[in-house]
C-alpha cells in the first residue's frame, strides 16, 4: 500500500486505495482530510458537468457546487481558496477511464493565481457563475499520458455533446469559446512503417484510390497523384506492415476508414488486394 509521500505522479489508483491513502471520502470532487491534512481534487474529464482545462501548463479547476450561483466561501472552496495560508495540502488526480474508474495521481497543486468567475452551465442546464481555480503542479511537471486517452474522451464527450438540443449547443459553443486552448502533455506511439511497403501501396494504386476508383483529388509537390496508405487492420491492432494489409487512399476514402470502420470496406480492400497482388505475381512469373 502506497502512503501519500511515496506517491509517484502517473500512479493509478482506485477510488478505495486513494481514500485509505488520503483517509478522504469516498465521493465528490473536492474531498478534505482533516486526519492527514489534505484536499483531494477530482478533475473527471468524462462525465463531469464543470469545464476543467489546462492551459500552459495551468489547470483551471472549477469550484465546488453543481447547482445555482457558487459561493467562494462554500466549504472545499474556501479551504482551497486559501490553500496558500491554511497549510493544507492539496492533491490531484485525474479520470480518465468510466469503468473501472481510474485515478491517476498528476501530484500536488498549488495557486498559481486568485481565483476568477465566468459563466457555465449547472445541473440543470441553467447558466450560473462559477468560481474557477487556476492551479499549477507543485513539481512544475505535468505527468504525459497515452495520446489515444485524450482521443477516447473526447469520443465520449461527443457522443454525449450529440444528444444536446440545437439551442443548447449553440449556447455552450458561443459561451465556451476559448481565445486560449487548452493543452496538456501526451505521449504518442508511433510505428515505423516500412517505405517500401508504402511506395508500392501507391504505385499499385495508379493515381486511383482503391476503395472508391476514383482518380486521387490533387497532386503533390512532385506533380505525383496524392493517395495515403492505410493498414486495412490497423497496426494499433496489431495489423501486419504488409503489400497485402496496405492500401492507397484518397483522403476521403482514409477519414472513412477510420470513422465508420466497417467491414464491408474491408472486405472490398482484402479482395482487390488479393487481386491485384495475384496478378503481379502472374505477371512476373510469365516474365520469367
Amino acid at each position: 500500500m502506497h502512503d501519500i509521500a511515496s506517491l509517484e505522479l502517473g500512479a493509478q489508483l482506485s477510488n478505495d486505495e486513494l481514500c485509505a491513502i488520503f483517509l478522504c471520502g469516498p465521493q465528490g470532487g473536492m474531498r478534505r482530510s482533516k486526519r492527514t491534512n489534505t484536499l483531494v481534487l477530482i478533475c473527471n474529464h468524462l462525465d463531469s458537468i464543470y469545464e476543467d482545462r489546462w492551459i500552459d501548463g495551468v489547470l483551471h479547476y472549477t469550484g465546488m457546487g453543481q447547482k445555482g450561483d457558487q459561493s467562494l466561501n462554500f466549504m472545499q472552496n474556501r479551504t482551497l481558496a486559501e490553500s496558500s495560508r491554511n497549510g493544507v495540502a492539496v492533491h490531484l488526480f485525474e479520470v480518465f477511464t468510466p469503468k473501472p474508474r481510474i485515478y491517476t495521481y498528476a501530484g500536488e497543486v498549488v495557486l498559481a493565481d486568485e481565483p476568477y468567475q465566468e459563466v457555465q452551465p449547472d445541473e440543470d442546464k441553467n447558466d450560473r457563475k462559477v468560481w474557477v481555480f487556476p492551479l499549477t503542479p507543485k513539481s512544475d511537471r505535468i505527468p504525459a499520458l497515452p495520446a489515444n486517452l485524450f482521443e477516447e474522451v473526447e469520443e465520449r464527450r461527443a457522443r454525449r455533446i450529440k444528444r444536446l438540443t440545437d439551442k443548447e449547443i449553440e449556447a455552450r459553443a458561443r459561451q465556451g469559446g476559448k481565445s486560449v486552448v487548452g493543452s496538456r502533455p501526451a505521449t504518442i506511439r508511433t510505428h515505423q512503417r516500412n517505405e517500401y511497403v508504402v511506395e508500392h501501396a501507391k504505385r499499385r494504386a495508379k493515381g486511383h484510390c482503391e476503395l472508391c476508383r476514383k482518380p486521387a483529388p490533387f497532386t503533390d509537390n512532385d506533380d505525383r497523384p496524392y493517395l495515403e496508405t492505410h493498414h486495412i487492420v490497423w497496426l494499433a491492432r496489431g495489423g501486419p506492415d504488409t503489400v497485402e494489409n496496405t492500401v492507397a487512399l484518397c483522403p476521403n476514402c482514409h477519414r472513412r476508414m477510420h470513422v465508420q470502420d466497417r467491414a464491408v470496406d474491408k472486405q472490398t480492400l482484402v479482395a482487390m488486394t488479393q487481386n491485384k497482388e495475384s496478378r503481379t505475381v502472374a505477371h512476373d512469373d510469365c516474365d520469367s
